[in-house]
């Protein structure tokens, strides 16, 4: 890297940083939404048991500054000169980070396994909680779809309260991990409305807690405490956390103390503002939007100057993405992570794979071309028509609100080939992208007019993941100009922390771009129908095994 001199000019820049289920990642962007640099760092993922998901909280900050020097080395060499971080943003997975009075880690693992004090988004122990509470039917959730998930917060803590009640006293501060990441930043306990919104049930449209809900299903100890311990400081997006970052942070990260740190998000809501605000032609609307952020699962954001009540669906939620707006927020619980388990469990798989090292491309693009053979002179798509997947392999998060689904898989015979592969794993996406179109159909019923959806994520940058959600969907899809719209996202929250742009609008306006458009294919419409009602009715016939197992035992 060239030597940098103090006479060199200096580029005002921003700072985004991303904490996904895996790792973690950093970039560096200019003002306008350039990126510069960027960089990432594993973090470790423990699963002692099933359905049990556990990170480190301490793994996860050393990530964050592994990745933030990589990034920062990598934009100055390419900038050229000086930079002048004006603000950083953050964003994680919704995952319940669990510290004691002095801010160390507790572990929430059953058996107490040391430095495991992060319960993850996916982990789902708390079904039992989780459906007590929707037994109470109480009036906080009709804010999450009128059923509150396992993934979600305050199902979480009513487990640890009930099956590690030491940890449960002993925890001083209860975070989300985009929060847990600002207090490490800056040692400010505020918390962010995104957070507390969607995982926590923040009233944000009242401001105010809901100390009912919280009595009635055991949780009444955080009342009495004033809810000191998971948050009195609840601040918007938009806004910053603390005097910037402190002495500590500012060293373990190489940047000036006090530089300014923005409100942190969710991270599929940092990707929604990463692309939902981008201009891409036709009605600006955002009735006629969805984003739709995947990864390791999916999320589909809509958003609405007013409440709607969509069942099945979480939300409607004030001010957790967009100033002033409510939001819906849907998803599927795994997507890249069913892809990659079905490729990864299947017979023909470890050949592929060394083909794919051979010729030094992913197996994604190897089985794409199988499929190009397959489908030559066929419609797109259209080699599975007698292979069906229904894919809530991890439950369903929306719009069927049901964590006790599972997948399901129609039209297997007796072989195992690199074609067979190629099949499945397209019917695997095939079946992701109905799941998408029934998210779609569900808030098109509630008054939304949903014909684009703007995607960003790791499944996107797979054109047969983009065609047939395309396709499936009938809409068409704008990919972002930058394709780390969720690295965007949160370095256009620092931005307007640092007083560069003056909101999260005008940050999203100077800095978002779409780029490529695919619009879908008509004659393929009638094929995806059908497999479309095959897929709801594998659902149904699961729903009625079910009942004839309950009756039964």
């Amino acid at each position: 890297m060239a030597e940098i001199t103090r006479s060199a000019p200096t580029m005002d820049v921003v700072l985004g940083i991303d904490v996904g289920t895996g790792s973690a990642r950093a970039g560096v962007f200019t003002t306008d939404g350039r990126k510069l640099g960027a960089a990432s760092r594993a973090t470790r993922t423990w699963h002692p048991r099933p359905h049990v998901a556990q990170q480190s909280s301490t793994d996860i900050w050393h990530a964050v500054c592994a990745s933030v020097s990589d990034a920062m080395a990598l934009a100055t060499e390419r900038a050229g000169g000086l930079l002048d971080v004006r603000g950083v943003g953050f964003d994680a997975t919704c995952s319940l980070v669990v510290l004691d009075r002095n801010g160390a880690p507790l572990s929430v693992d059953r058996d107490g396994a040391p430095g495991q004090d992060v319960i993850l988004w996916m982990d789902h122990r708390a079904v039992d909680q989780a459906a007590r509470i929707n037994d109470g039917a109480y009036d906080v959730l009709r804010y999450v779809g009128g059923t509150i998930s396992p993934e979600m917060e305050t199902p979480k803590l009513l487990w640890l309260k009930e099956r590690l009640p030491d940890v449960f006293d002993q925890a001083g501060l209860f975070f989300d991990l985009p929060d847990f990441l600002t207090w490490r930043a800056t040692g400010a306990e505020s918390r962010s409305r995104c957070s507390t919104v969607c995982k926590w049930t923040y009233l944000a449209h009242e401001d105010r807690w809901d100390d009912s809900y919280f009595r009635a299903v055991g949780l009444g100890r955080l009342v009495d405490e004033g809810y000191r311990r998971i948050g009195t400081d609840i601040r918007p997006l938009g806004g910053r956390v603390g005097a910037g970052l402190d002495a500590r942070a500012a060293e373990e990260l190489g940047l000036p103390v006090g530089t300014p740190v923005a409100v942190s998000a969710i991270d599929a809501h940092a990707g929604g503002i990463g692309v939902i605000g981008a201009a891409g032609g036709g009605d600006p609307s955002f009735d006629r939007r969805v984003a739709l952020i995947g990864g390791t699962s999916s999320c589909h954001m809509v958003v609405s100057p007013t409440p709607r009540f969509v069942p099945g669906i979480w939300g409607p939620y004030f001010d957790a993405m967009l100033p002033g707006m409510w939001l819906n927020e849907a998803g599927q619980s795994a997507t890249g992570s069913l892809i990659d388990f079905i490729i990864a469990s299947h017979p023909a798989t470890p050949a592929l794979r060394r083909q794919a090292q051979q010729e030094e491309r992913t197996i994604y693009q190897v089985l794409n071309d199988i499929l190009a053979g397959l489908e030559s002179g066929m419609p797109a798509g259209s080699i599975t028509r007698d292979l069906h997947v229904m894919p809530d392999f991890n439950g369903n998060r929306s719009p069927h609100a049901d964590p006790a689904s599972h997948g399901m898989i129609g039209g297997l015979g007796l072989s195992a080939t690199d074609d067979d592969l190629a099949c499945l794993y397209l019917a695997t996406i095939q079946g992701l992208a109905y799941g998408t179109r029934d998210i779609i159909d569900t808030l098109n019923r509630q008054g939304y007019a949903i014909d684009t959806i703007l995607a960003t994520g790791g499944g996107t940058k797979n054109p047969v993941f983009v065609r047939e959600h395309a396709n499936a969907t009938g809409c068409r899809i704008l990919l972002p100009e930058e394709p780390d719209a969720v690295l965007l996202g949160s370095a256009i929250l620092g931005a307007v922390a640092g007083g560069v742009h003056a909101s999260i609008h005008d940050g999203m306006a100077a800095m978002s771009r779409t780029g490529a458009e695919i619009r879908p294919d008509p004659e393929t419409r009638g094929f995806h129908d059908a497999k479309l009602q095959v897929c709801r009715a594998m659902y149904d016939d699961q729903k009625r095994y079910r009942g004839i197992m309950t009756r039964g035992a």
